[in-house]
């Protein structure tokens, strides 16, 4: 058990972390070869100069970890959806 999850309930959250931030990461500072003025023979000049996939997968992992710490914290203290009060919902 981690965190009060099965392995594999831990490895599965954290991959849909994962990938979630990852996508949302991947758009930031990519700079198309067009803005870069060096077009490769046979690719679109809309594709990326330089992607920097392997820093963008470091970041993703550590932000990852820290998000899923968050969310272990926040469920492992017994808060849950019906803990946030929502205007029009309850007394």
């Amino acid at each position: 058990m981690i965190f009060g999850y099965s392995i594999t309930s831990a490895l599965a959250i954290y991959f849909v972390i994962w990938w979630v931030i990852l996508f949302a990461i991947l758009p930031i500072g990519v700079r198309t070869q067009d803005e870069a003025g060096e077009v490769t023979p046979g690719t679109m000049s809309s594709a990326p100069d330089k992607p920097l996939l392997v820093r963008k997968a470091m970041i993703t992992t550590c932000v990852a970890a820290i998000v899923f710490a968050i969310f272990v914290a926040i469920t492992r203290s017994g808060l849950s959806i019906r803990d946030i009060p929502l205007p029009g919902y309850g007394s």
